[in-house]
């Protein structure tokens, strides 16, 4: 530890060792003042500080072989263990979080003598942090399905297991394809579509349309718009405005989408072209906000109002199978267009490609090694969102309420608007 001041280490150890020590322990406290239950706790700030202190005096005695540190740690293991035996045969009481802590506070001297103070800070503050968050994580648990961790092995799996043993060799001869990019392309996507969906179920849980077409837009705005659509013909009347704004704003979402794969995959075309996606996400989400506030409904009325969130994963190992068959079949459709039709060619698959789901379609785009000029890039990119938004309009104009078309209609038109006036510029 670097000397402040002229201070010797000894003091300023000791100083921090307090302070862990008593911020350990009155965070104990606190929980014990919260606790509707009468029973006796184990310690408080005092006692976790000493404890601290305790520790910090025991391992300078002996610093080499750090006998006395241990021995105390063994007592105090016992006396710990004494108590537990007491909660458990007496009052019935099986937790064991204030015993671990208190191990844990034993153990910051040394924490704090052999290692750095950021670390030691570190420690503290993920101590603090499990210590305090012990509602969030039931709340988070309740709503749990019952495959959310199968889930989590499932991208554990796709990112962590199947990705690093890839081969990155050429499937093809002359065409920039190999299992390893196929399959990162893929896990970029799963992740960002899985992160949205935890986003949506545990942090911002029943928090409204709005909020829900801005993180449904990130995962993909084409099932956000078929989802609020359907939900509008169930819903009164003065919410129309409520799913319209929350559609076009997920249109929005999908720019920023787009820009993020750019940036993940062609940086530098990210660094000529970023400005293009950062006008069609102000003037989206701006045309949806406007909407969207635009006559609300009456507070009694959204008391009424019922959760759209849309618990479903979208983590499935058949969609990431899906998504990389799209990959390779658009890497040659592409390869070939190109070869054969020139730009023109691409101009026209970029078009068509928006009436599917334009993600492997763009981020093939992005990736791929193709001989044409960044422009082109850029211009076959948003003349398919362009046809992808037209789709996504016919897809609300069918499937939802009466009451959301004029509103939907004059939002889509200025965002169709906006799109060719940037295809004209490009």
């Amino acid at each position: 530890m670097e000397n402040f001041l002229h201070i010797p280490d000894n003091y300023i150890q000791l100083f921090l060792v307090v302070i862990f020590s008593l911020i350990i322990g009155l965070s104990q406290r606190k929980l014990q003042l919260k606790s509707d239950e009468k029973e006796p706790f184990f310690g408080s700030d005092r006692t976790f500080t000493l404890i601290g202190i305790l520790s910090y005096i025991l391992y300078i005695i002996d610093p080499e072989t750090k006998i006395f540190w241990g021995c105390g740690g063994a007592g105090l293991l016992v006396l710990l263990g004494l108590n537990y035996y007491f909660k458990l045969y007496h009052l019935r009481r099986y937790g064991l979080t204030t015993i671990i802590i208190a191990c844990i506070t034993y153990c910051i001297p040394a924490l704090i003598m052999t290692q750095p103070v950021q670390f030691s800070l570190l420690v503290l503050v993920v101590v603090l942090l499990l210590t305090e968050m012990k509602e969030t994580f039931i709340s988070v648990a309740g709503r749990m399905n019952n495959d959310e961790f199968l889930t989590l092995a499932k991208f554990i799996i796709i990112a962590g297991i199947i990705l690093p043993v890839l081969p990155d060799e050429q499937i093809y001869q002359g065409i920039n394809l190999t299992p390893r990019s196929v399959w990162l392309a893929t896990v970029i996507i799963s992740g960002m579509s899985y992160a949205s969906y935890l986003l949506q179920k545990f942090v911002f849980h029943n928090s409204g349309l709005l909020v829900s077409g801005i993180l449904g837009g990130l995962y993909s705005s084409t099932v956000t718009t078929i989802v609020l659509s359907r939900k509008s013909k169930k819903s009164p009347d003065s919410f129309r405005y409520y799913y319209s704004g929350a559609i076009i704003t997920a249109i929005g979402m999908m720019f920023i989408r787009i820009a993020i794969l750019l940036l993940i995959f062609n940086m530098s075309l990210f660094s000529l072209s970023w400005y293009f996606f950062v006008i069609m996400t102000a003037v989206t989400t701006t045309v949806g906000l406007l909407i969207y506030h635009y006559n609300p409904p009456e507070p009694e009325q959204l008391k009424q109002m019922e959760s759209i969130t849309d618990d479903r994963n979208p983590l499935e190992f058949k969609v990431a199978l899906i998504f990389a068959a799209l990959f390779v079949l658009f890497t040659l459709i592409i390869h070939y267009t190109i070869q054969e039709f020139g730009y023109q060619g691409l101009r026209t698959l970029s078009f068509a490609a928006g009436i599917t789901d334009i993600t492997p379609f763009i981020t093939n785009l992005f990736q791929g090694d193709y001989i044409t000029s960044e422009s082109v890039i850029i211009l076959s990119t948003f003349m398919a969102t362009l046809s992808n938004n037209i789709v996504k309009f016919i897809y609300s104009l069918f499937l939802g309420a009466k009451t959301i078309r004029k509103p939907l209609s004059i939002g889509f038109a200025a965002v169709t608007s906006i799109n060719l006036i940037l295809l004209f510029f490009l």
